[in-house]
């Protein structure tokens, strides 16, 4: 970290100005954009072999859109020489096959690809600068796409004849309600379908244990005997917890529940200015220890299985390792959804990172005291902006059709705050450094790693999360010296994990590799290991079930003569808090 300046008025102002210009550059450092594009560009420039091949290809690419294009007006079936990206689905509607919006489409994707070819083959560019130009590119390609444009989309202009132009008069109401809305800092339209404690979040429960951080949620029995080790979810603090509480068919609390264990949800704070420093130290000491601790005072006698989701696994891991260092034999076992401890490889949520980019953060949440989770949401949604984005726009402004509100995407609309410290923290540390995989993470004065996890850990996967891609969460492998079963599910970061039994379309792998077996490649373990169809949950429940002792009486609501009288019936009042 580069040094303050000794004139402190000349650092406050520094700060105040970066302060200012995030607030209309979206929080995106001008100098690391900046930087990734000179840095291509020199060496773009500098390379004329690559020019050449580039233009060559071009050339071809052409000629071979234009065979297309010919056939294609003079009514010829033939197949479209370039496919767009799997999860690109703004041109699957049969009218793009047919000229000339099919010579549209395919001079749009050739275009996607020669630009994609031009960003990620030149020699010589960082890794890193080359993502933030080809990740950049691409946004302002998608804004070009002839699916956004009324007169270049045969869908539009077909829903048009029919409705002799309504879905525009729907899509303009559409538009300003939207428009209204979000001046007003009113959550999108459905979303009062969804209501906390109403129609989410219902799982029947009573917080046991609050502190200026967490409140801890214990949930009522169902069965007539329950596992004797109770288990404790460690959610994200990104977002609200009841994303594993969502409606009854999907909530894993239920279904936990259900299946005759004691659960127990952390639902966090949703920090506010007087919470900016709030650190990693923090989370771990008053939120996972603490609820450890309450849990081990409710359930006395045996171990806690832990679950961490996301930010949340990897506090988990942070906290078993702590926990490992000082040989506190707490843990039965370790279950981690979609959670990174080793950065190296890490989602293109995370791509534009760097030095700059971090300091330019740092000055942007030090005005306020934390960074508004709404930039967080809008940085997932550009990950898929085709999708998310330009075409939820196209369905609801162009086609005048709202897509109904569900309650994930409720839940998404639900945003939190991060603290100040613990952000910087975690992106400086445990991202740009990559401390803790590396050996040198400190916590209250200890190095803790990896390697000091003691207990059996079951980690999941989702083949299609750019958040925390499988690939990289697959290193706990390599990392632990514990038994690990790693399961791959189909979906992405959120839809992977909410996969309740009978959810169409979804199947997984699973595979358990011993502590003392060598390790194996992911892309050698994904060919050798089979798919099963359904649900993953049965799997991890049956996984939990294996490591568990015998079944007994359910515990009491919380322990009133240990200090943990129930408070308030779930969800709680933290998750309330907007």
């Amino acid at each position: 970290m580069i040094e303050a300046s000794e004139d402190p008025h000349v650092d406050q102002f520094d700060r105040a100005y970066h302060a200012a210009e995030a607030r209309l550059t979206n929080g995106l450092s001008p100098a690391s954009l900046s930087a990734a594009f000179l840095d291509w560009t020199i060496h773009f420039l500098n390379a004329p072999g690559r020019q050449a091949e580039d233009f060559r290809s071009l050339v071809k690419r052409n000629m071979t859109l234009a065979t297309y294009a010919q056939m294609k007006m003079t009514g010829r079936d033939t197949q479209a020489p370039i496919a767009p990206q799997p999860h690109d689905h703004r041109f699957d509607a049969p009218q793009w096959q047919k000229w000339p919006f099919a010579a549209m489409a395919q001079s749009f994707l050739a275009m996607e690809k020669t630009w994609d070819d031009l960003t990620t083959q030149v020699e010589g560019v960082t890794h890193h600068h080359a993502n933030v130009v080809n990740f950049t590119v691409r946004q302002l390609l998608d804004t070009v796409s002839p699916s956004n444009f009324p007169l270049t989309n045969p869908e539009v202009l077909e829903k048009t004849r029919q409705t002799g132009g309504a879905n525009l008069i729907t899509g303009a109401q559409n538009f300003v309600q939207d428009w209204q809305r979000q001046v007003l800092g009113k959550p999108p339209v459905g979303v009062e379908k969804f209501q906390v404690g109403k129609e989410v979040a219902i799982t029947p429960g009573k917080v046991v244990y609050r502190n200026e951080l967490i409140e801890l949620i214990q949930y009522s029995p169902t069965t007539p005997k329950v596992g004797a080790e109770p288990i404790l979810i460690v959610p994200a603090w990104i977002m609200k917890y009841y994303i594993l509480d969502l409606s009854p068919h999907n909530s894993m609390a239920k279904f936990l529940v259900d299946q005759g264990h004691t659960v127990f949800m952390i639902s966090w704070k949703n920090p506010t200015e007087a919470d900016r420093n709030f650190g990693l130290d923090t989370y771990v000491n008053r939120g996972a220890i603490a609820a450890l601790k309450a849990v081990r005072a409710i359930v006395p006698g045996p171990k806690v299985h832990t679950v961490g989701y996301c930010i949340g696994g990897t506090l988990l891991t942070i906290t078993a390792a702590l926990l490992g260092r000082e040989g506190k034999d707490w843990l039965q076992s370790i279950t981690l959804f979609a959670a990174q401890i080793d950065f190296t490889d890490a989602g293109e949520l995370l791509l534009f990172i760097d030095e700059s980019q971090v300091s330019f953060l740092e000055d942007m949440m030090s005005e306020r005291g934390y960074l508004d989770a709404k930039k967080m949401v809008g940085a997932f949604e550009m990950l898929r902006s085709n999708d998310l984005i330009w075409s939820a726009m196209m369905h609801t402004y162009l086609l005048g059709e709202r897509r109904p509100m569900s309650d994930l995407m409720a839940w998404d609309a639900d945003t939190t705050r991060l603290p100040y410290r613990m952000h910087s923290e975690y992106l400086r540390e445990l991202f740009l450094n990559n401390d803790f995989a590396s050996g040198r993470y400190k916590l209250d004065g200890k190095i803790v790693t990896p390697g000091d996890i003691a207990a059996p850990i079951f980690m999941v996967g989702a083949e299609q999360d750019h958040v925390a891609p499988w690939h990289s969460v697959y290193k706990i492998n390599l990392l632990t010296d514990v038994d690990v079963t790693f399961l791959l599910t189909v979906g992405g970061h959120n839809a992977g994990i909410i996969s309740e039994p009978g959810h169409p379309h979804r199947s997984y792998r699973t595979a358990t590799r011993k502590a003392t077996a060598s390790y194996m490649a992911p892309d050698e373990w994904y060919a050798r290991t089979p798919v099963t169809e359904g649900s993953w949950w049965p799997a991890w429940e049956k996984w939990l079930t294996e490591h568990s002792g015998a079944k007994v009486a359910p515990p009491p609501m919380g322990n009133a003569k240990a200090g943990y009288v129930p408070l308030c019936d779930a969800p709680g009042t933290f998750v309330l808090v907007q």
